[in-house]
């Protein structure tokens, strides 16, 4: 997933990664057990403009290589108009909007 050096930062503790690294850390650990379905929660919130595109380029080639589907849940609609097919907008907990990108 993109992590430089992975075996030398093994034994390193969670808070001496950057934000970009421990979401490439827990979408490793989301993909371990091979999902047909990969739920991303805010997988973009507090990141850099840069590391938000390196995110979303790394789980678009990781759902080309692996076949599985990602709900990608967000407030950031230009991250929407990136990644999705298809668009469910929620509101108080109900899908009032649903439609292909």
């Amino acid at each position: 997933v993109g992590i430089p050096d992975a075996d030398r930062r093994f034994n390193e503790y969670p808070f001496q990664y950057s934000g970009g690294m421990r979401q490439r850390i827990v979408i490793a650990i989301a993909l371990a057990c091979r999902p047909d379905v990969l739920i991303c929660d805010e997988p973009t919130t507090a990141l850099d403009v840069t590391i938000q595109a390196q995110i979303i380029d790394l789980l678009k080639s990781l759902q080309n290589e692996y076949h599985f589907t990602t709900i990608f849940i967000t407030h950031d609609l230009g991250v929407v108009a990136s990644i999705a097919d298809k668009v469910a907008v929620m509101y108080a907990g109900e899908i009032v909007e649903y439609g292909t990108v």
